[in-house]
């Protein structure tokens, strides 16, 4: 083989090997096999929230771009099985008492752990919810899956409300 094939049959190689790559990443992306790390705007979001909880303050009454619900809403959701519904309060809470058929789902996990999400189908709709308005975890839990692409709707006043309204805890 003449010098110059030699080079373009080496140069076909690493284009070839470059593109095997570059497809692997991209099927691996679209399978959501790996979730990234979440971008540190979004933690520092979180870490707000958290904040805000320390010092015993309402969370805020809204996220950018992510539904609110009351407990009226909630419960019809529920009660149509039109959403699955997520308690991101600690285990020991979950176990206590939760919504009836809730899945325990701890945000600071999430948070630790982005492939978290992988345990989640994103055809469906989620409700999260914690211990109502000074809770941080449910807003974090909300502003973390909708990033990850995941419909999300926030159940702001929680459990207290749930049980106010007299609603099935288990």
């Amino acid at each position: 083989m003449r010098k110059g094939q030699n080079l373009f049959v080496r140069r076909i190689g690493c284009v070839l090997k470059a593109l095997a790559f570059s497809l692997c990443v991209l099927v691996l992306s679209i399978s959501g096999a790996k979730a990234a790390d979440w971008p540190s705007d979004l933690l520092n979001k979180v870490e707000e929230l958290h904040t805000k909880a320390n010092a015993k303050e309402d969370m805020p009454a809204q996220l950018d771009g992510i539904p609110v619900i009351d407990g009226a809403k909630a419960y019809e959701l529920w009660k149509a099985g039109k959403a699955i519904f997520l308690d991101n309060r600690v285990k020991s809470q979950y176990e206590a008492e939760h919504i009836k058929g809730a899945k325990w789902f701890l945000t600071d996990e999430l948070i630790k752990n982005p492939d978290k999400v992988n345990e989640l189908d994103k055809n469906n709709v989620y409700v999260v919810y914690c211990n109502g308005v000074k809770c941080w975890r449910s807003p974090a839990a909300a502003l973390l899956l909708k990033h990850a692409g995941f419909k999300v709707l926030w159940y702001r006043e929680g459990i207290p409300d749930w049980k106010k309204r007299g609603y099935p805890v288990e």
